[in-house]
């Protein structure tokens, strides 16, 4: 079963809770999404290391549940 896009969003946000999150679903199918992601918790941290932060928040569901997902991750802007 497909994840909706408040659920995805909610798991982001309850694994980094600074985060501003917008989910975007590319298709309209509910099977396609992309994530925008802004923490202060990204800072110094290398893209790789960002977006594993996100899988984790997803708790395992990438893959599974959540076919596809697009990120785009950044700290704020100074």
């Amino acid at each position: 079963m497909p994840m909706n896009p408040a659920e995805i969003e909610s798991m982001i946000k309850e694994g980094i809770p600074d985060a501003s999150v917008t989910i975007e679903d590319l298709r309209g199918d509910g099977d396609h999404y992309a994530a925008y992601i802004v923490s202060e918790s990204f800072r110094g941290k290398t893209r790789v290391q960002q977006h594993q932060m996100v899988y984790q928040a997803l708790q395992g569901r990438m893959g599974n549940e959540l076919h596809a997902l697009a990120l785009q991750t950044s700290a704020p802007a100074d």
